[in-house]
């Protein structure tokens, strides 16, 4: 199979030769040929996998097949990602796979000045890449209206929903014509984003690129149980005695995303962290560093990790466990990419345990179990109220003591009345 055997045409063929791209992957195999069809779709992706072009490549041949022109704050494809990363990323692909042809677009998201990405609106876009809040802010100063949106795309759309922009959602795809193609993208697919997706799309095509919410095989999974206290000292030593060429850690929180970099600076081993408490400037900086190697660890918190599109990630490492079991799926698919062999490394204290079992239900799969120097047998045993976070006990003790306060206030259930006769 080849791009033109997808109908793609020759300008966006020599742009994927170019990029060194010859063969579609199966997500692309599976969408395009009904993408430039017009069907709506519902794609259940992992990163990685290739979904960016599986729906950058239908977009720019439709736009390049109409020949109009750009209209100033009206754009004709809407492309919305949960975060400014993501959302710069998939405008970078537009240019690297629209490169032989005539079209405009830009990117806009927050953290930074609006007044650039105002003037480039007023120039007029085919394609605009945003995030939920920039847009929002922009559609009610009037500098953006989507009356000629004919193609809206969602991507990670289960992301959207868990980081509450719901509301936001609602609000934009309220404003869109009633005319237009939808495509929704997601790594895996809850009860809520299909109903979601029921209530937005029109008979869409479901396509499923890999099983849903499985993990990619060539990735090695493994576990370490280990002490909260541990974690740091089994961190530096993996990180000295493996061969970890490009290193990708995942903290729970933005303060200990921080606390890590600095410790392995001070141990001399190039670090930077990205998260929601620094700058765009700063973030964009550390990711530079990251993929042209002159850092050689990149700690992230979840959010701030979308986005992040590295080939040659060697290791992902859960410094922390995530609280959602999905979370987990998105964070391992950041390594083991286009077929490439990766490791993801998992750090479970006592207090994670209940969420590695969660992960393990989600997956499938039996994380395999790694001996070292800290090994914690507490950790690996805990059950019960020793294997969740204080956090998660207090939520379930809240919840708990709400239902008990509500019955009581309700008073004792009354009998069902007898009929009589």
């Amino acid at each position: 199979m080849s791009f033109g055997n997808l109908n793609i045409i020759d300008p966006l063929c020599r742009a994927l030769a170019k990029e060194g791209y010859t063969a579609p992957t199966p997500i692309q195999t599976l969408a395009i040929p009904h993408l430039l069809n017009g069907k709506d779709l519902m794609g259940i992706a992992q990163t990685g996998t290739g979904k960016t072009a599986a729906f950058v490549l239908p977009i720019l041949q439709k736009i390049s097949e109409q020949h109009k022109s750009a209209l100033p704050g009206v754009p004709r494809a809407l492309i919305i990602a949960p975060t400014r990363e993501l959302a710069a990323q998939i405008d970078q692909s537009f240019a690297t796979y629209g490169q032989f042809l005539r079209f405009r677009h830009t990117v806009v998201f927050g953290g930074v000045r609006q007044g650039p990405q105002v003037k480039m609106l007023s120039q007029g876009v085919d394609v605009l890449v945003a995030t939920p809040g920039r847009l929002l802010d922009l559609m009610n100063q009037g500098y953006i209206m989507l009356r000629g949106v004919e193609f809206f795309v969602l991507d990670e759309i289960d992301r959207m929903l868990d980081m509450g922009f719901i509301k936001d959602m609602r609000r934009i795809v309220s404003a869109l014509p009633q005319k237009h193609q939808s495509l929704f993208f997601s790594a895996t697919l809850s009860r809520e984003i299909g109903e979601f997706a029921e209530k937005l799309l029109t008979d869409p095509v479901r396509i499923e690129a890999t099983p849903q919410a499985s993990t990619l095989e060539c990735i090695k999974q493994s576990v370490f149980f280990v002490d909260q206290n541990n974690k740091y000292p089994l961190l530096q030593g993996l990180i000295r005695d493996e061969d970890m060429e490009r290193v990708l850690i995942f903290s729970r929180t933005k303060h200990r995303a921080d606390k890590i970099a600095e410790a392995l600076n001070k141990n001399r081993i190039n670090a930077d962290a990205i998260h929601g408490n620094k700058s765009q400037n700063q973030r964009t900086k550390a990711m530079h560093d990251f993929k042209s190697g002159r850092l050689r660890v990149l700690v992230a918190t979840d959010i701030a990790a979308r986005g992040i599109d590295v080939d040659d990630i060697s290791h992902v490492i859960n410094f922390d466990l995530p609280n959602e079991p999905e979370s987990y799926v998105h964070r391992i698919g950041r390594t083991g990419r286009a077929g490439a062999d990766g490791k993801a490394y998992s750090f479970c204290a006592a207090d994670e345990r209940n969420m590695l079992r969660g992960i393990e239900r989600l997956t499938r799969t039996k994380v395999g179990i790694m001996e070292h120097q800290y090994h914690s047998e507490t950790a690996k045993m805990a059950v019960g109220a020793a294997a969740e976070s204080a956090t998660s006990y207090r939520a379930r003790a809240t919840a708990r003591g709400s239902r008990q306060e509500s019955a009581h206030k309700s008073g004792p259930r009354k009998p069902y009345p007898v009929r009589r006769r």
